[in-house]
């Protein structure tokens, strides 16, 4: 059956091949981001810039005036911002969670009712690993994505009488061209920090860049519009479940001492 399905984030990577995969299967597709995706097309569009309220209520305005109802919302919209806590200004810490965190609380809060109106709706968040599992050195893209999770669970539990359910999505390191879009640190190595953030950030790109298919991540999407109850939350891949899992189990304190092995 079709759908009306709002993305956030449509112009690139996993939003905008969760728009052409859903288009193909038959739904009806709104795309949303700040600019309009640099190929072809053939879906609605909306152009919105979730770091401006202002750019939002536009958006948010043609939405409403053009669709009585919603059936899912994926917010898929998010920037990265890397390098040391020391050296992240306020202003880079901002714009992070005024994209990743606010901009995704503001779309969904004035999407809700269109939401209702299904009386079986669906929120999809794309939450990340790094959300669970702390990543040094790209503490506050953790923390923007760790925030969503929670944010995920609590509307989870406060439109459940609406008939509302709302899962996060949790991929792994995933070949998009997010990698390339990055914000990189003013600061990579240093006579304090040597070269730890500079190594760390390598790490990281190199296994974002040969990390799994975007496909996965739609794949489950797909599966979870589908479901008639969806789970709470849903990690893309095998290696990132099991990676997860021993999150969960193994003491924190050992937990931390692998990741920054890892990555610091």
């Amino acid at each position: 059956m079709s759908k009306v399905i709002l993305i956030t984030g449509a112009s690139s990577g996993i939003g905008k091949l969760t728009a052409e995969f859903l288009f193909d299967q038959g739904h009806q597709i709104i795309g949303l981001s700040r600019s309009y995706p640099k190929n072809e097309y053939k879906y609605d569009y909306v152009l919105g810039d979730l770091g401006s309220q202002v750019s939002m209520d536009n958006a948010i305005k043609t939405i409403k005036e053009k669709y009585n109802q919603i059936d899912v919302l994926i917010n898929c919209a998010g920037i990265g911002i890397s390098g040391a806590v020391e050296y992240t200004s306020f202003e880079e810490v901002n714009k992070i969670f005024q994209v990743n965190v606010m901009g995704q609380f503001y779309m969904t809060k004035e999407l809700i009712p269109l939401l209702r109106k299904t009386e079986k709706g669906k929120i999809i968040n794309i939450g990340s690993i790094a959300g669970e599992l702390t990543i040094p050195f790209q503490t506050f893209y953790s923390m923007s994505k760790a925030a969503m999770h929670k944010f995920s669970e609590g509307l989870r539990m406060e439109l459940k009488p609406f008939g509302i359910d709302v899962a996060t999505v949790l991929p792994g390191d995933t070949k998009t061209g997010f990698t390339d879009n990055r914000y990189q640190p003013i600061v990579m190595e240093d006579d304090l920090y040597k070269d730890r953030i500079k190594k760390s950030i390598n790490k990281m790109e190199h296994d974002e860049r040969n990390g799994m298919n975007p496909m996965s991540v739609v794949k489950v999407i797909n599966k979870l519009i589908k479901r008639k109850r969806m789970p709470v939350m849903v990690t893309v891949g095998f290696m990132y479940k099991f990676l997860v899992f021993l999150g969960k189990m193994l003491p924190k304190r050992f937990v931390n001492w692998i990741l920054s092995k890892m990555y610091a």
